[in-house]
């Protein structure tokens, strides 16, 4: 019966081609839109560290004075220079990681070469094997290079490239901040979106061209600061002279916690450090610490534009006057056929056939809607990569959003099909018949 259906369907398109047309075009210009802004919000609202997100957490603790105007429940995102040394050496997590990031200048250790200024991540050695950094030559440094303060560094692949050609150039050295560097290894092309370890720079930033240990790159010149610092007290720039000062927050902390017991040891552990800085005086505050896990920060930090969402609703609202359009089409197609409709109904046919035939009629316009839909929405998401905004690269399209178009101009069609073939199986068979 569906088949027979199928067949009745085409022909009436055939029949009315121009009606169809307008319906098929109207749908798919919902879909184009819908499913463009579908599917950069699911970009954005993606999970950067699958099978890794439900381990990774975000330790907070609040150093601030208690009478500090305009202060928030919530404890700073990050953390003081001593506090961040101090949950570092805990070492209750299996891994962790201290970490910040500026702008350094860098040039190969060849006389006369020239000075470049590149992003860096300083951080420790957990950072590699706690995000699953993959790896083309060499490897991380270790801890004994971090309580060394060793000069090694660990360059992305397109600083390899721009620097040794994209050669294995492990062992080799380059002059970072006036001082000579070893390459310890090459990550391969690695940039997690949302970039969640680092908010500071942009949820949606361009991955670091090199890494080095932190405590050895709080031991370089720095003339272009320690990365984002919120400070307190008589001196607001505090931190800009000196990053050790108790003042001031802007270390990022994070932690791999692999079982719900080392969950619960480690936020009884934060707590309890907390109460003690309170008790040497440091803390003023009462203990008001956290410990989130990565998608709980990245939903608390509402890394998704606040643009994206509301031109989410547009575009839905988009694909609802598309569906009304579609359904006033409808109503005039099926009531078009109401002859035919008699006669069917004359010579036996029930209101469910009728029903069942004119939403029949309906899915195949939504499915070639839906076809059409899909050009539309690539050009939509050309159109959003234009744009000049951080998320702009990372948008694109994966195989369920092809699926999810698809479905979606299926199911939009039905629901616009389900009143004109309420009217199309009422109508009554005796008036048509006689009108013959």
């Amino acid at each position: 019966m569906f088949g027979y259906y199928l067949d009745l369907a085409w022909r009436s398109l055939r029949r009315h081609k121009v009606l169809a047309a307008l319906m098929m075009l109207a749908i798919a210009l919902g879909i184009g839109a819908s499913v463009t802004m579908l599917a950069v919000l699911h970009n954005l609202s993606g999970n950067p560290m699958p099978g890794r997100s439900d381990v990774l957490f975000h330790p907070q603790v609040d150093p601030r004075p208690a009478d500090l105007p305009g202060a928030k429940d919530e404890p700073p995102d990050g953390l003081a220079y001593i506090d961040a040394v101090n949950l570092y050496q805990m070492g209750i997590a299996p891994r962790r990681a201290v970490m910040s990031s500026n702008w350094l200048p860098v040039r190969k250790d060849v006389p006369d070469s020239p000075l470049a200024m590149v992003t860096d991540r300083a951080t420790t050695a957990d950072f590699f094997a706690m995000f699953g950094v993959p790896f083309v030559y060499g490897s991380a440094w270790s801890e004994q290079d971090d309580a060394n303060h060793a000069q090694v560094v660990v360059l992305s692949r397109a600083m390899n490239q721009q620097l040794f050609g994209g050669g294995n150039s492990v062992g080799k050295t380059l002059v970072i901040a006036t001082k000579t560097f070893r390459v310890a290894g090459v990550v391969d092309d690695w940039n997690p979106q949302p970039r969640f370890y680092d908010l500071n720079g942009g949820a949606f930033a361009k991955p670091e061209q090199m890494y080095l240990p932190f405590f050895t790159w709080l031991d370089l010149p720095q003339d272009y600061g320690y990365g984002p610092m919120s400070c307190w007290g008589n001196d607001p720039n505090a931190g800009g002279h000196d990053p050790k000062a108790k003042q001031c927050t802007w270390a990022q902390f994070w932690v791999q916690l692999d079982t719900p017991a080392q969950v619960a040891d480690y936020r009884a552990a934060l707590a309890q450090y907390s109460v003690q800085q309170h008790q040497l005086g440091r803390f003023q505050r009462a203990p008001n610490v956290r410990l989130r896990g990565l998608l709980d920060w990245l939903d608390y930090k509402h890394v998704i534009p606040v643009t994206v969402r509301m031109q989410t609703w547009i575009a839905f609202g988009v694909l609802l006057i598309c569906m009304v359009n579609t359904v006033g089409l409808m109503v005039a197609k099926f009531l078009r056929k109401s002859g035919e409709i008699g006669v069917r109904r004359a010579l036996g046919a029930s209101r469910r056939a009728v029903f069942l035939q004119c939403l029949v009629e309906a899915g195949v316009i939504g499915v070639a809607g839906g076809l059409l839909g899909l050009p539309m929405a690539w050009l939509g998401m050309w159109m959003v990569r234009q744009q000049p905004v951080s998320f702009a690269a990372s948008a694109h399209f994966d195989p369920s959003m092809l699926i999810a178009a698809l479905v979606l101009a299926v199911l939009s069609a039905l629901l616009a099909g389900v009143w004109p073939a309420l009217r199309a199986s009422h109508v009554a068979p005796a008036l048509q018949v006689k009108s013959l």
